[in-house]
């Protein structure tokens, strides 16, 4: 070492220790000399403008979340060092030099010092402008993405737009009540044929089998499907003839703008299907292109009771859920329908639908042999009626559930699309393939749009929950629970998530309070894994392991694999 630095080193060291103590004093005047304060105040203020930067650019380029938190681990990380660097370095007109090089008459650390503060006071001054503007932002009721803000649902609603319907449930005017899986297919079919008209906004079916056949409060339902108009209907089957009444009503005034009466052979109820779809058209003056008319108008199969097997495995698809006892009914008057017209590809179809979700919820034994029954009917519908949109969707849905091959499950869903608009079935399965995918905004955007058409689809609203939970914004999570909980009531499903919910933030007493009054038993499964969760997480299993020891004994058959076999 140079004599000279030797020097100035030496008169550093006494200044700052003296007889091996820390001169407090000259150590805190030492750090002001060597513009530490300063660099710190300047790192602390770059660092936040960074983390918000981070926070807000970062979700727009789809980047992980993971990344924001590596941004304020390294900037942890690097202000010591910061805090290290300039009290060893200084900034001179020669640039940067070890501050023991330089002699007191050629620092310019004062100087340095001044654009230091000067730096400081401008990045403070543009965070404090960021900072007002998002608490004014937020006030004002723009939302952020933990979730909505008040004043967002104070905010004025949507226009419906005039040409716009839903279906209510059709009221069933057999005498044998059994036949009420009739009334429902009905309703359903001429549901699905308005959805095939693309100018035309049609509700699904899962958000409307809430309400009663007539409601009073029209208006009022209206409003909360988001429509302009309400379709009413009954039907009364007698041997192998029906009878089929409608009306089309506008719920702005409650004004009936058609209304007729079908009587037809069982064999010709397909036209009755076609004639209302088209009169609807007519009188809400949509626009039917040359394909549409053709679709509305098919007959899916010649044969009446392959049809009457069909609307059975329908009725129990419609269902809320996909449990075990739905999943074998459907499954077994669908495969009904096919054994009795091999040529139904729209009951090929559905046939592949219910096999690939019983595979993909478990609600029917995950076996090779149920994804290949699956496959062999997606590919019989497909070579049947490639231009069908529900079987397009099929082959998509089969690829995502059975096979996790998502690449060739878009292109296949994004077709399906094309062809039914107003089937919100195909954005809600994109809404999956893209969570899957870990296309966390592009599935959050394939959700609102399946929740546009099925506002009221409980099990639509409660995988939307899901996403969120899994992306821990639990405030939008619990948003949607809320609104299942004001569509159904004390819904089982939906206080289970709430009780995961509470699980995850470590709030056990709440996730108690919402799980202890559940008597569960096998055809909960998910919701008995809960329960068992909370007493592992509360360390009382007894009670748990009684209760499950009561379910193996009493094992229900139409579970299937459920009971352990």
């Amino acid at each position: 070492m140079r004599a000279k630095e030797f020097s100035v080193s030496m008169v550093t060291c006494r200044r700052v220790v003296v007889d091996g103590m820390v001169n407090l004093p000259n150590f805190f005047g030492e750090l002001k000399r060597r513009n530490v304060y300063k660099v710190a105040a300047a790192y602390a203020v770059v660092s936040w403008l960074l983390i918000q930067i981070a926070t807000q650019v970062f979700p727009f380029f789809e980047i992980p979340n993971w990344a924001v938190r590596l941004v304020v681990l390294l900037l942890m990380l690097g202000f010591p060092v910061a805090l290290i660097l300039s009290w060893v370095f200084e900034l001179t007109p020669d640039g940067i030099k070890r501050t023991e090089d330089i002699s007191p008459d050629e620092s310019i650390r004062h100087r340095t010092g001044r654009r230091i503060v000067g730096i400081t006071v401008t990045l403070a001054v543009i965070a404090a402008g960021l900072l007002a503007f998002r608490l004014s932002h937020s006030i004002n009721g723009v939302p952020s993405r933990e979730g909505e803000t008040a004043a967002d649902s104070r905010s004025a609603p949507p226009v419906i737009p005039e040409k716009s319907i839903a279906v209510l449930p059709f009221e069933n005017l057999t005498s044998d009540k059994e036949n009420a899986y009739f009334a429902e297919g009905i309703q359903d079919e001429i549901l699905t044929r308005l959805s095939k008209i693309a100018d035309l906004k049609v509700i699904s079916r899962t958000s409307t089998q809430h309400y009663k056949s007539a409601p009073e409060n029209l208006r009022e339902i209206a409003k909360q499907l988001g429509v302009a108009h309400i379709l009413e209907g009954s039907v009364q089957k007698s041997a192998d003839a029906v009878r089929v009444n409608v009306q089309l009503i506008k719920a702005a005034n409650d004004s009936h703008l058609w209304s007729d009466t079908f009587d037809r052979k069982l064999t010709d109820v397909f036209s009755v299907e076609s004639e209302v779809a088209k009169a609807i058209a007519d009188h809400l003056r949509a626009k039917l292109t040359g394909l549409e008319q053709e679709v509305i108008a098919a007959k899916p199969t010649d044969n009446p009771q392959a049809y009457d097997a069909y609307l059975r495995g329908l009725a129990y698809t419609l269902k809320t859920g996909f449990t075990p006892a739905n999943s074998l009914g459907a499954q077994k008057y669908l495969k009904e329908a096919v054994r009795l017209d091999p040529k139904f590809a729209l009951g090929w179809a559905l046939l592949s639908y219910v096999e690939a979700s019983g595979y993909l919820t478990q609600s029917l034994q995950p076996t090779a042999a149920l994804r290949e029954e699956a496959r062999a009917a997606a590919e019989t519908a497909l070579t049947l009626r490639p231009d069908l949109g529900e079987v397009v969707f099929a082959k998509g849905f089969y690829h995502y559930a059975c096979l996790k091959d998502y690449d060739t499950a878009v292109k296949y869903l994004e077709h399906a699309y094309r062809l039914l608009p107003n089937n919100s079935r195909i954005p809600q399965a994109l809404a999956y393939v893209e969570r899957r995918r870990g296309n966390w905004e592009k599935s959050d955007a394939y959700f609102k749009e399946a929740e546009e058409l099925d506002p009221r689809n409980v099990n639509l609203l409660s995988q939307h929950a899901r996403s969120y939970v899994c992306l821990r914004r639990f405030h939008e999570a619990l948003g949607k629970l809320e609104q299942i909980l004001n569509i159904t009531p004390d819904d089982i499903d939906t206080l289970v998530l709430k009780a995961r919910i509470a699980q995850a933030e470590g709030d056990l007493p709440r996730a108690s309070v919402l799980l202890t009054p559940l008597r569960l038993g096998a055809d909960y499964a998910n919701a008995l894994e809960t329960q068992v969760y909370q007493a592992i997480l509360e360390s009382r299993p007894a009670p748990i392991i009684v209760r499950l020891k009561e379910i193996l004994a009493k094992p229900d058959q139409a579970l299937g694999y459920y009971n352990g076999e």
